[in-house]
């Protein structure tokens, strides 16, 4: 029955993406979403369900690496600072705010304690642009906006995790916390993962050069964006910052090295096809797995939250981007920049794996949290997703 499962799964994704093509700006995975939940409904996909390890052993890898190895270095050495900066101390202001704001909310609506509201941002923090890079530079010509946006969601995946985990001790203990365990543990663990990556990648530009068959370069980067992430999570670092390191490292070798081998068209014959599937069963799981939570009473307080989600990451740019003279002076239009990668930070597949990862945790003790965090990243999906070509269009011409 799985396999059945499955199948359809991947011949709805066909049709969406197919569609896409055809139609310029089809939002595909607030589409994906809502087919998701519309099966939910289906018999037939009863017991067919998506876990924390699941995404993060079957599909953050293989995405989190092509996403790394295909990012233009050239952007990312003009835009590295900023894009640094907002998944660092970015995210870190972020969670703060976006959890104060939960717990002085929660007073209003449903009472969450002081730990649980910062879970609730570390949950909601990350980014997940998906396909809305590709409208953003098509619809309004935002290359540098849309690499910043892409820069930043690589990282911040692996910094969210940091602090999801530190929050989710408190949560569980009751202990307090400590400033100094914070930053020792999140240098650590994100050090630790970058060196890890660099590493493995390369190894991983050494050892390519081993066969000129394309099917075992494209073995190798397999076993490359899997090994990176399973043994930095074994290891106690980051298999996120792993994965992405190593991908960037594999770009930098095949520009400057091995770029006559056409290693880059074997790469991308094989995870152009693969991250696709990948994020049309996800997308499709997502919609199947949260239409059980969103039938709560808390929709109002979900609603709040995604509009000081909003509010908290408009607020963490304009500071940074006005309070940096050279990044006030880069952009064109201050507002239109700081609004466009306000709106383009969607949640997506880390806010999910981590949701999930708290109700593995509490034993689905915790049901209101995941159903707040569940209905927050949908609207987030729906909202910004169908939301940012419009957005984009009216900002480009009050330019």
């Amino acid at each position: 029955m799985f396999t059945h499962q499955l199948l359809v799964l991947l011949f709805i994704g066909y049709i969406i993406y197919t569609v896409d093509i055809k139609k310029n700006f089809f939002p595909v995975p607030v589409v994906l979403v809502a087919i998701g939940l519309g099966l939910s409904f289906i018999p037939f996909f009863d017991g067919f369900n998506i876990s924390k390890d699941i995404i993060f052993n079957v599909f953050l890898p293989a995405i989190l690496f092509t996403s790394a190895y295909q990012f233009p270095l050239k952007q990312l050495k003009e835009n590295i600072g900023i894009i640094i900066t907002l998944s660092t101390l970015g995210m870190i202001a972020t969670v703060f705010l976006l959890g104060l704001s939960i717990y002085l909310a929660g007073g209003l609506f449903t009472a969450v304690s002081f730990t649980a509201a910062f879970l609730l941002a570390a949950i909601l923090a990350p980014t997940d642009p998906v396909s809305v890079t590709a409208i953003l530079k098509e619809s309004s010509g935002a290359d540098q906006i849309a690499d910043v946006v892409e820069g930043e969601s690589m990282i911040n995946d692996g910094t969210s995790i940091v602090f999801f985990t530190i929050f989710l001790t408190m949560f569980e203990t009751g202990g307090g916390f400590s400033l100094g365990k914070f930053i020792s543990e999140l240098l650590l663990v994100s050090i630790g993962g970058i060196l890890l990556g660099v590493t493995i990648g390369w190894l991983m530009s050494k050892t390519i050069r081993f066969t000129k068959d394309k099917k075992y370069q494209v073995m190798l980067s397999i076993i490359g964006a899997y090994g990176a992430f399973y043994i930095g999570e074994a290891i106690g670092v980051s298999g996120v910052l792993a994965t992405v390191a190593a991908g960037i490292f594999v770009s930098y070798e095949m520009s400057k090295e091995i770029k006559e081998d056409n290693l880059q068209e074997s790469l991308d014959g094989f995870w152009d096809i693969t991250t696709p599937v990948l994020l049309a069963v996800l997308f499709l799981l997502i919609g199947i797995r949260g239409a059980e939570y969103l039938a709560f009473s808390g929709w109002w307080f979900a609603i709040v939250i995604f509009i000081f989600s909003i509010l908290v990451r408009y607020l963490v740019i304009g500071g940074f981007i006005y309070g940096v003279p050279k990044w006030r002076h880069e952009f064109k239009n201050d507002f239109s920049t700081i609004t466009l990668t306000t709106w383009s930070g969607i949640k997506g597949a880390m806010s999910i794996a981590l949701l999930l990862w708290l109700e593995e945790a509490t034993s689905g003790k915790e049901e209101i949290l995941v159903s707040l965090s569940f209905a927050v990243i949908l609207l987030s999906l729906v909202i910004q997703s169908v939301g940012i070509y419009p957005l984009s269009k009216v900002l480009k011409d009050l330019q």
